[in-house]
């Protein structure tokens, strides 16, 4: 189902709603079509809405509850940065993973707010050739 973020902050809290309840067409809609997700931080970036299926039909079907707390932000017109701590639970509220995320919003079609850069470790590191 469409969800819609009203303002920066909140993406992720309807992202972490959208895999709670298993609904990964909810969480397509809360990512620009355009997006980059740095995840795994081992492989090459992952681009468009092909990569967030990808990545969150196997987040989904783990089933985890995910804890999502802003701990920075600056907004500029249509575009935030995000700093989130984060982390991944079982029913149980037993640890599966956590992390320190950075992510840049955007203003979507709908007037909402979607991941638009998606780094859930951090942003990846410069190569040694560069």
């Amino acid at each position: 189902m469409t969800q819609m973020a009203k303002y920066p902050h909140e993406v992720g809290v309807k992202v972490g709603e959208c895999m709670e309840a298993g609904d990964l067409e909810g969480i397509l809609s809360l990512f620009h079509p355009d997006c980059v997700i740095c995840f795994p931080p081992e492989e090459p970036p992952k681009y468009g809405h092909e990569a967030v299926r990808e990545i969150f039909s196997e987040l989904i079907a783990a089933k985890p509850r995910i804890v999502n707390r802003v701990t920075g932000i600056q907004e500029c017109g249509e575009t935030a940065l995000l700093q989130h701590d984060w982390r991944f639970e079982d029913a149980g509220g037993n640890l599966i993973a956590e992390g320190k995320s950075t992510e840049v919003v955007r203003r979507l079609d709908n007037g909402g707010w979607g991941f638009f850069i998606d780094c859930p470790l951090g942003p990846p590191a410069l190569a040694t050739n560069i």
